[in-house]
């Protein structure tokens, strides 16, 4: 710190601005101008006010100057050395009576809107803005010196000071110097906090990239060319465009998660990321953490901040998988931030604005479920502005063939083998299967056959015994009785514990049970909980 003197010299306002430009955090830049000003002169007072958009109109002290209430200066840091111990606490605040000025109005913001700077001799008696001047004069301040912190031609605010001494034109000229140099400290402040911000979000975001790369699926972009196929690819180019939130129904394995890739790429959003949420997979207490983040220290673990997937998803697209598996208390809590617009990270009181476009995906009959009480109706209907239905495989066995091609290229390149031929007995085999698991299950089917064909030959003899001849044109809808969702529910319990029972309780693999039912382990994992299955 310069040693402290009568007056303001030259040789101390430049170790100052050195000792400033060395900061990075604005703050720090911002509370070591106006302590070092006050620390090595005969100042009573210093104080900055920056530029910034109008905040607290309604209770501002100067509400009635202000010409249009959109930008204003606020009192963002000051340092006093009273002398008098009944000059009270005020001075040393930001949010004291001179908390915003308007730009324009009295010396302050006349010196922010002109760019002028001011010299005042007499201040205390200065009746025009000084309506506080009895602190100014038991203090005995003699003049008032206000300079633009002007930067690239802009206004960044304004640097105030109160001495005990009348200001000298050199000493205010130097002062007009130190005004400038600290704008430039501010202002590489500010953007090195902004480039860190940026930094720290682009390496969360290529984090959650990398982790997406490793778990991708291989479904690539939409294949087929089926009429039901057809009708979602026009559906996808009438709302990717808007901001609409979009439900995707369907069941599992039907694609929901290429439809959502499709919709963000062809949105307004394509060149901010995609974050994807399998809401089956958190776990109950990780709920509020995984969404919205939390500060270091919140809870036990908590190490460090982290943002959630709604600030990830900031400007972009929050695909929701497995909506239907929110918790119903922790639903209201997700509608909220969805009507909002804010966050809050746990551990933190700072509300932040985020911008996200909702897609969500389910298995289940939401509508149902809302009206069962088991999940929320106003939740339900914010989420399905655009509903989409996905058809399931058996409703477009003419896609079979291209999906199938696909497939196997893919996997040929995967394990380094040569592509291996799809015959039309392979095609009619996998035809006349109903896919329970529809794509996914196609996938692993596929995946398995490349893996245990020895001689160039595709096999689907695990297929044989669910394959079944078309069905017969008088077995009609009309002669099957409706089972209620309990008889449903039952019948998927003694599935899934069927499964369970041939897998050895093996969830896990190629010869676990969710491969076998061609559902992903962590959404049969969720099933199991939610049907009370007990597992041996």
């Amino acid at each position: 710190m310069p040693p402290r003197t009568h007056s303001m010299n030259f040789e101390s306002l430049q170790a100052i601005a050195t000792l400033v430009a060395q900061q990075r955090n604005v703050n720090s830049v911002l509370e070591l101008i106006v302590e070092s000003l006050v620390d090595s002169s005969d100042l009573a007072l210093a104080r900055i006010w920056l530029t910034k958009p109008g905040d607290i109109c309604a209770e501002c002290p100067m509400l009635t100057e202000c010409p249009d209430r959109t930008r204003c200066l606020h009192h963002v840091a000051t340092a006093a050395r009273p002398q008098n111990p009944e000059s009270g606490t005020e001075w040393y605040r930001t949010d004291g009576f001179y908390r915003r000025f308007p730009l324009g109005v009295r010396r302050i913001g006349v010196i922010a809107a002109t760019g002028n700077s001011l010299k005042l001799s007499q201040a205390a008696d200065d009746p025009e803005w000084f309506a506080r001047g009895n602190w100014l004069r038991r203090e005995g301040v003699v003049s008032f010196s206000g300079h633009p912190l002007k930067f690239r031609d802009e206004t960044l605010g304004v640097l105030a000071v109160f001495s005990r001494s009348e200001t000298s034109d050199q000493e205010f000229a130097w002062l007009r110097v130190f005004a400038d140099s600290a704008a430039v400290a501010i202002a590489n402040a500010t953007a090195f906090e902004e480039i860190e911000s940026l930094k720290k979000r682009l390496e969360q975001e290529n984090e959650y990239l990398r982790e997406e790369v490793q778990q991708a699926s291989v479904f690539g972009d939409l294949i087929g060319q089926a009429p039901a196929l057809q009708a979602v690819t026009r559906q996808i180019e009438l709302v990717a465009p808007t901001n609409a939130a979009v439900l995707i129904l369907g069941e599992s394995g039907t694609g929901k998660e290429v439809v959502a890739r499709e919709i963000h790429r062809h949105s307004l959003r394509a060149d901010r990321p995609l974050i994807k949420v399998n809401c089956a997979a958190i776990p109950r207490e990780l709920y509020e953490s995984e969404f919205f983040g939390h500060a270091k220290g919140a809870f036990t673990g908590a190490l460090r901040d982290r943002a959630g997937r709604f600030e990830l998803a900031d400007g972009g697209t929050l695909f929701l998988d497995e909506i239907g598996e929110i918790p119903l208390d922790l639903q209201a809590k997700l509608l909220r931030v969805l009507q909002e617009g804010e966050i809050e990270r746990i551990g933190e009181e700072h509300t932040r604005k985020i911008d996200v476009r909702i897609i969500a995906a389910t298995n289940r009959n939401l509508r149902a479920e809302s009206e069962a009480g088991r999940f929320r109706q106003d939740l339900f209907y914010r989420l399905s502005v655009f509903p989409m239905e996905l058809p399931p495989l058996r409703k477009r066995v003419e896609d079979i063939p291209l999906l199938a091609g696909e497939f196997l290229n893919r996997f040929a390149r995967q394990l380094g083998r040569p592509r291996l031929r799809l015959t039309l007995g392979n095609v009619q085999e996998l035809q006349r299967y109903d896919w329970p698991g529809n794509i996914r299950e196609l996938q692993h089917a596929l995946e398995r056959a490349c893996i245990v064909s020895t001689d160039s030959r595709l096999r689907f003899d695990f297929l044989s015994a669910a394959s079944k001849p078309p069905a017969k044109a008088s077995e009609t809808p009309g002669h099957t009785r409706i089972l209620t969702d309990e008889e449903i529910r039952s019948l998927e319990a003694n599935n899934i514990r069927t499964a369970l029972a041939q897998c050895n309780g093996k969830v896990y693999g190629l010869d676990g049970a969710a491969s076998l039912l061609g559902v992903k382990p962590t959404t049969l994992n969720s099933r199991i909980k939610s049907l009370g299955i007990k597992q041996t």
